[in-house]
This record gives structure tokens, C-alpha cells and sequence, in this order.
């Protein structure tokens, strides 16, 4: 089996979509481990521009901020997302499905609970001179689980634990030899540390609300499938803030913008070093991919909080690349009563690290007890295999429905 075979189903699902548009010069993307953590997994963050930090809080806040929970006006909720993935590219077996909930106990707490699944669907599995070994079902998951408190009137913390599970060849050998080396699944841990802050603002025509959210996302281990290499996880910061504003008793907008960057080190870095630990950056020619770039295995060594820190100072066009791989999105929500709500948003990513740039749309529609969103997709370039990737998420307010069925009895 080819080596690069791990790398291309790991990461073809964020990555290889935007490599074939990077200029033929220069390109440094930053490639991680179960890219699926980092899909937008909700119908209304994915339509206000994979944006969620700082919006009002929902039932989705498990993924973009924990904090949020505290905040929530239900007690208790539960919701399931699906998203089929790159259908643009005329597949049918590969999607995303994210199911999550929360319980607020008091008027201060609050617990959640989130388990996301990726199916890469089938994939025939080939050793370097092209025999087939099997088809394997490449698939990812993780659960995590957060407590969320509020420190203040206005502002909340939280923390979340996750364990990550990925498989991508479901133990084959990677050839026919009896000796061949067995790739096995990953599994590693991570956690969340999340700020959230509300205050209402008294206006003459209502209250609206002004917020700020801060998420530190998968802080933790590295993944490995065969004991000799090891992946970071997409670990990320998000940053973001959001004004919502009422027209009148029934008419309403929110308006976010978030930042988000990978904590990763970047494999063609400043202080990339060669497997003896010497360090191979030519200050002359910080763009050479050969001198300034880790070795597999010792990019691989290098430990994950390592990386953190130097995610933010490695990349070696200076400055001014490492503002580049800084991705932001801007969304809005009008909001009728509550319960229509029409959503838009834009996401971008820099050229030279993913160049996904996507215009989202979506819709929601919510009763008492039962809620319903839609996002959709389109793509700034007509070849991205992300255009028209559609997401539709249904969620029930579970203190709702006890009532109720109370109120029946």
C-alpha cells in the first residue's frame, strides 16, 4: 500500500479540494490528522459562515462554544445534523452526522454531550504494484462532554473533554507480504476551554444583545496508525463577536464575524528541523520546500503543545504568512418572531493555505418544541467539490415536550 494513501483519505475531505488551486510557486497549507473535526457540523453556523463562537446560543454550542449553554433560556435539548459530503464530486457513501444535547439543571450550569461520525465509504485498498488487498470502510468518530458554568452575570466558561477514534483501513497489511506492516485505528483525547460573554442593552424599540466568545479547541495528543508516525489533530483557536439588534417586538437581526486559526505547526516552518534535530531553515530562501521543511519523521516527533506555541511565529514567509493562515467568516440571521429565521454568511480562507472560500445560505424554522435548519453552500469557484454541500439539522426542546405531555394528561 502506497504511504501516501493515509494522507490523501485523512485529508480529502479539507485539503485536497484547495490544493489543486495553490499557485505552482508557494503554497503551505497546514495538514492535520481527522480533518472532520474541523467540518462545520450544524445547519445555522455552516449558513452564517462557519461562524458560531459568539452567536446566540442554541443547541448546536457544543462544537463552536460550550460556554454558551449557560445562557440558554430551555432546559434541555437534543439535535442531529446530517451533511451528504462532496456530492459535487459524484459520491454517495461519504457523509457526516452529528448528533448532540445538553440539560441545564439551574439557572448557572449546564451539562452537553456531542458524538460526530464520518463514513469515508468504501475504498478499495492497493499495495505499490497495484493488487488489490480488500476494500476497507475508512470512518471517524468522536464524543466529547462539556460543563458549563457562569461565572458572572454576563459571562460564562466551560470545558470539554473528547476522545477521537479514527480508522482508515480497517486493519489491512500494507502489502501482501506476511511481514507487512498492519495499520491500525487511531485514538487520542483533546479538550475544550471556551469563554462566553452576553449583556443585554436596553434600546427604545427592545433589548438586543452584544456578545464575545472565545474557544480553544482540541487541545491534546497526536494520532498514529502505525506506531512509527504521528498526526497533530486540528486543534484551533476561535475568536469572534456578534451585535443582535430588534426592529420592533417581532423583527430582529444578528450580525457575527469570527476568526479561527489551526494551533498546528507548519511542516514548512522557521524552525524546521532534520531527524538529527538540526535545524534546516535558510533565512536566504525562507520559500525553499526542501531545506526549510521537517523531515516526515521529525515533524512527526515534534510534540503537539510543542507545535502550539510555535503555530504562532513558524511560518517562514514571516508576518505576514502567518496572518494568512488566519481564516474568518461573516454571517447575519433575520430573525420573524423567533421562529422564521433567514440566514447568509461568507467564509474565507487564505489562497496559499486551503483557499476555501464559500458563500453560505440557510433557513430555519422553530416551533415550541421542534426546530428546523437548513444550510446550502456555493462555492466561489465552480470546480470546488464543496459547492452545494447542504446540511439539514432537527432539534426538539425536551423540557418543551414534557410539558407538553403533562399538559395532556
Amino acid at each position: 500500500m502506497k504511504k501516501s494513501f493515509l494522507v490523501i483519505v485523512a485529508t480529502m475531505l479539507a485539503v485536497m479540494p484547495a490544493v489543486a488551486q495553490f499557485p505552482t510557486d508557494y503554497n503551505n497549507p497546514i495538514i492535520t490528522g481527522q480533518p472532520s473535526l474541523s467540518i462545520t457540523p450544524d445547519a445555522r453556523g455552516a449558513a452564517m459562515g462557519d461562524a458560531g463562537v459568539a452567536t446566540n446560543p442554541d443547541m448546536n454550542s457544543q462544537y463552536w462554544n460550550p460556554a454558551k449553554y449557560a445562557f440558554m433560556d430551555m432546559r434541555g435539548g437534543i439535535n442531529a445534523t446530517y451533511t451528504p459530503w462532496l456530492r459535487k464530486l459524484g459520491v454517495s457513501d461519504i457523509d457526516l452526522a452529528y448528533l448532540s444535547g445538553f440539560y441545564k439543571w439551574d439557572d448557572v450550569q449546564a451539562v452537553a454531550m456531542s458524538f460526530t461520525y464520518f463514513s469515508m465509504g468504501a475504498v478499495s485498498m492497493t499495495d505499490q504494484e497495484a493488487r488489490l488487498l480488500g476494500e476497507a470502510h475508512p470512518h471517524e468518530f468522536s464524543i466529547d462532554a462539556s460543563y458549563s458554568r457562569k461565572l458572572h452575570e454576563y459571562v460564562s466558561m466551560a470545558v470539554a473533554l473528547r476522545f477521537i477514534y479514527s480508522d482508515l483501513t480497517n486493519g489491512m497489511k500494507a502489502s501482501t507480504d506476511n511481514n507487512a506492516e498492519i495499520y491500525h485505528p487511531a485514538v487520542t483525547a483533546a479538550a475544550d476551554i471556551s469563554v462566553y460573554y452576553r449583556q443585554p442593552i436596553s434600546l427604545p424599540m427592545g433589548e438586543s444583545f452584544i456578545s464575545a466568545g472565545l474557544n480553544l479547541q482540541n487541545l491534546g495528543g497526536k494520532l498514529s496508525y502505525n506506531d512509527r508516525t504521528r498526526n497533530f489533530i486540528p486543534a484551533t483557536l476561535r475568536l469572534g463577536a456578534a451585535y443582535e439588534i430588534p426592529f420592533d417586538d417581532y423583527n430582529r437581526l444578528q450580525m457575527t464575524v469570527e476568526a479561527r486559526k489551526l494551533m498546528v505547526a507548519s511542516k514548512k516552518s522557521k524552525f524546521a528541523k532534520d531527524d538529527g534535530g538540526n535545524l534546516t531553515f535558510d533565512p536566504n530562501d525562507p520559500y525553499n520546500s526542501t531545506t526549510n521543511q521537517y523531515t516526515t519523521q521529525a515533524y512527526s516527533d515534534l510534540n503537539s503543545m510543542a507545535g502550539l506555541f510555535q503555530s504562532f511565529a513558524d511560518a517562514p514567509g514571516g508576518a505576514a504568512e502567518e496572518f494568512k493562515e488566519v481564516g474568518w467568516g461573516i454571517g447575519a440571521e433575520y430573525s420573524y418572531n423567533r421562529q422564521f429565521f433567514a440566514r447568509v454568511g461568507y467564509s474565507h480562507e487564505d489562497f496559499i493555505k486551503g483557499n476555501r472560500r464559500l458563500v453560505q445560505l440557510g433557513a430555519g424554522f422553530h416551533l415550541s418544541i421542534f426546530m428546523l435548519d437548513f444550510a446550502y453552500t456555493i462555492a466561489t469557484a465552480p470546480t470546488n467539490p464543496l459547492d452545494q454541500t447542504m446540511r439539514f439539522t432537527l432539534g426538539f426542546d425536551l423540557a418543551g415536550i414534557k410539558d407538553l405531555v403533562n399538559n395532556k394528561k
